[in-house]
């Protein structure tokens, strides 16, 4: 009988010579395949560990960035053509601004320090909040030099308000803190967001407190005299942006002293067309210092007149909302039309239509 081969070597001890309680250290020693795998288990765990801080931390970094950029605090570069000054009417006229050149040259040897704002629209597009001179300096020197590097502007990027008023307060308090920014064309601001139909607002006391809020209680009654002022000298005044405050406040409350003094200021302002702003300033003085001659047998009212009494309404159209205000001697209709298009006639027929029926 052929004696079986003995494949295993165990050197099993006999049970007395081993202690209560105790292993024996040769069974506490682990063949080469149990601590490969022992230690596959340890490195397996260790991995896990680290990948789940890894994912931790770039899950906090994704928010972090997701809230930046929410806050316009993360500037992108984006293209000039899908930039759109649509939603919001400005405070100045494009190409009025004397210190353009100069922009011009800061962004052309040392680029562009502070990115300007926009909000993030539907259609892939954005529309401004705040930037204008930047941009009108990117656009003229894209336009000068053909440098692809300007068909680019950097840019805040933040989501599109629901309410043009909190765009227009963003807008508002970055001019605020600029020097040169006049009276004039804040009240223009204010003006214009009146006329802006998205916005619930009919006078422009009312907008003034919207949109200046930030401004202390006199700066905004400086605005608000301007913007009637403005109001009153619309058609006349060539260089608007440029009346000091002083004279600005004090014709305006003379104008409410005196029932004549608007046609007799702006009967000076129409003499003398093509005027230079310093000119506009000195015929504007002379009215508020009380210099210009009154009519014979004229006295300056002693106490202001009283507030007229005016009504505000709109009117549904078909294709939009038409805002009314009525005084005396005065009808304001506003609407997005262009009414100098309309052929005269049909103009005059249309309001002739209107006389009619209010006298029927």
């Amino acid at each position: 009988m052929t004696k079986k081969r003995r494949m295993f070597d165990i050197d099993i001890p006999e049970m007395g010579e081993m202690e209560v309680g105790k292993t024996p250290d040769r069974a506490l020693r682990r063949g080469p395949m149990a601590s490969a795998i022992n230690e596959n288990a340890h490195s397996l765990r260790d991995r896990k560990a680290a990948e789940d801080t890894i994912r931790e931390e770039n899950d906090r970094l994704a928010s972090e960035f997701v809230r930046l950029k929410r806050e316009g605090l993360i500037a992108d570069r984006i293209p000039l053509d899908s930039v759109l000054t649509e939603r919001l009417l400005r405070d100045r006229k494009p190409g009025a601004d004397d210190e353009l050149e100069e922009l011009k040259t800061s962004i052309r040897e040392i680029g562009l320090s502070n990115p300007i704002r926009v909000e993030a629209r539907d259609d892939g597009k954005y529309e401004l909040i705040q930037g204008m001179r930047r941009l009108m300096a990117y656009r003229a020197l894209l336009e000068d030099t053909g440098d692809a590097g300007f068909a680019t502007i950097p840019a805040g990027i933040v989501p599109t308000e629901a309410q043009t008023e909190t765009s227009y307060r963003r807008m508002v308090d970055e001019n605020l803190i600029r020097k040169d920014i006049s009276f004039a064309e804040m009240a223009t601001l204010a003006r214009r967001y009146v006329a802006d139909l998205e916005n619930d607002c009919h006078e422009v006391s009312d907008a003034v407190s919207i949109l200046f809020k930030s401004a202390s209680y006199t700066k905004r009654s400086y605005i608000r005299a301007f913007a009637e002022l403005l109001m009153r000298l619309d058609k006349v005044l060539e260089h608007p942006q440029e009346i000091p405050r002083n004279v600005g406040v004090e014709l305006k409350r003379r104008m409410d002293r005196e029932d004549d003094l608007t046609g007799r200021v702006a009967q000076a302002l129409k003499a003398e067309p093509g005027r230079d702003a310093a000119r506009e300033i000195e015929i504007l003085r002379s009215f508020a210092d009380g210099a210009a001659a009154l009519p014979t047998g004229k006295v300056p009212a002693s106490s202001p007149r009283p507030r007229q009494a005016k009504t505000t309404f709109q009117v549904p159209l078909s294709d939009g909302v038409a805002k009314c205000s009525a005084s005396q001697g005065r009808l304001e209709l506003r609407d997005n039309r262009d009414f100098s298009s309309i052929e005269r006639r049909k103009l005059e027929q249309a309001i002739a239509a209107f006389y009619a029926a209010l006298d029927d």
